[in-house]
């Protein structure tokens, strides 16, 4: 299964991308998705603002945003691409920390979120909202299992 990370910002990434590609593949196995392409971007809040401000008009740094290859009008020419899920390294650290977490498991929490927006998961009202929780609970406990 192709899951391709990489960093793109300033400074070093506080988490290794190979960590996060191993951890994308185990949610990838865990959702019976394992002939399918992920890409994943480790970045600083100065790249995740510029795309939440570009795409989503909302000029503010984010956590993740996800840009999924299976919606829209390309679609159809996906393939096995899911797409991408961009993650705020800085904003995954500040969270951590005012949740009293390790990073690596706020940017895993992450990562599983941004995966299921790609599968069309969402949380507008609270039933989407609980059904997509139990979801990415399942893949954090997938991608941290040995």
């Amino acid at each position: 299964m192709p899951v391709s990370a990489r960093w793109q910002g300033e400074g070093r990434p506080q988490i290794a991308t190979k960590v996060m590609e191993a951890r994308a593949r185990k949610m990838l196995r865990a959702l019976g998705l394992s002939d399918e392409e992920l890409s994943i971007v480790l970045c600083d809040d100065a790249t995740i603002h510029a795309l939440n401000r570009d795409y989503r008009g909302k000029d503010k740094p984010t956590d993740v945003l996800a840009f999924a290859m299976r919606e829209g009008e390309g679609a159809r020419f996906s393939g096995p691409m899911l797409g991408d899920v961009i993650i705020s390294l800085p904003t995954a650290v500040r969270q951590a920390r005012e949740r009293k977490r390790d990073v690596l498991d706020e940017a895993t929490m992450l990562l599983a979120h941004g995966l299921l927006h790609l599968l069309g998961f969402d949380h507008r009202n609270r039933q989407e909202e609980r059904r997509m929780s139990a979801r990415t609970d399942m893949l954090v406990s997938a991608a941290r299992a040995r």
